[in-house]
């Protein structure tokens, strides 16, 4: 069954480059994609345009029939402190409906990793982890045909990033994924959608380790290339990796720095968003290139980070 078709779909800023050029593709239910390109691409973006919360400057989407859609990050706000976990999840009733099947709240945490005397416990109490847990239980107690997940494995322990793959992998529906987790990639998704640069997008069966082995590689976007005056010093980064291992102190910077990089994508897919509304060129034009430069400055951070990301990526599996 069809869940969303475009024809030549694009979508581009009312005077800037196209982030997204005639892309043409079905998506299927039960289908898992993952959407892979550098930092500033537009996958956040693209991700709108699908689920038709963005207008295409050009092209069509079209949407099958009683679309459901949920947001993991959307859920995160929607955890009352308060209340014990198990109503968190079913409201002070003592069952919840999955799959169209009754099942008492206590069980259905127990396999979400919560024991029945952690289950009445008030949210507030939560480990972070815990709290993670909580949230996937939420989210798959709410009858969705189509999950949204924008790097969800960020401040996921091992546990939890465990039970979140088992749990995608046997998803019914239809997944749209952003994530810079290789292997995450490689456990769940079916195909993936990639930023070739211009605007352009491939789709590839497979994950993150498909597409590679096709010849695929991910690379700045061109604003950012042109941005940053000084790339070359990080070509003999990797030949580092290759003859030390990595340090604690960049072992911290590696786990810091997925929460730097979903904090400066959130600021520019704000920014994106507002240029992206001819309005705001009408009722604030003095403040439209104080948008461009912050963009283009976040751009340039974002790239910088991934960049950093993927070399001590690399330094830590040379290490393993």
């Amino acid at each position: 069954m069809k869940v969303i078709e475009t024809e030549k779909l694009a979508f581009s800023y009312p005077d800037g480059k196209p982030l997204v050029r005639e892309l043409t593709t079905t998506i299927l239910r039960g289908d898992k994609i993952g959407l892979i390109g550098p930092n500033g691409a537009g996958k956040t973006t693209l991700i709108k345009l699908l689920l038709g919360q963005l207008a295409p400057t050009a092209g069509t989407v079209k949407h099958g029939t009683n679309l459901e859609i949920v947001y993991f990050d959307q859920l995160r706000s929607q955890i009352n402190d308060d209340r014990s976990v198990a109503d968190n999840i079913a409201n002070g009733a003592e069952t919840v409906t999955i799959d169209g099947k009754s099942k008492h709240v206590i069980s259905y945490l127990q396999d979400f990793l919560f024991s029945p005397d952690r289950a009445r416990t008030p949210a507030r109490v939560l480990s972070g982890g815990e709290r993670n847990r909580l949230l996937l239980a939420r989210l798959f107690t709410k009858p969705a045909n189509v999950l949204v997940l924008d790097e969800p494995t960020n401040d996921l322990d091992v546990e939890t990033l465990d039970l979140l793959e088992d749990l995608l992998v046997e998803y019914q529906g239809t997944l749209l994924l952003v994530s810079h987790d290789r292997e995450f990639l490689d456990n769940v998704v079916t195909s993936t959608l990639v930023f070739e640069g211009d605007g352009q997008l491939s789709e590839y069966v497979g994950g993150y380790t498909d597409w590679v082995a096709q010849g695929g590689r991910v690379k700045p976007t061109e604003p950012v290339a042109a941005a940053k005056p000084a790339p070359a010093p990080a070509a003999p980064k990797p030949k580092q990796t290759k003859s030390r291992k990595i340090t604690q102190k960049e072992l911290r910077e590696l786990e810091a720095l997925p929460k730097r990089i979903e904090e400066l994508e959130t600021a520019q897919a704000e920014i994106t968003t507002k240029l992206a509304d001819p309005a705001f060129y009408q009722s604030a034009p003095a403040e439209v290139p104080v948008a461009k430069q912050r963009l283009e400055a976040i751009e340039q951070e974002v790239a910088t980070a991934f960049a950093r990301w993927e070399e001590l990526e690399a330094l830590r599996i040379a290490s393993a």
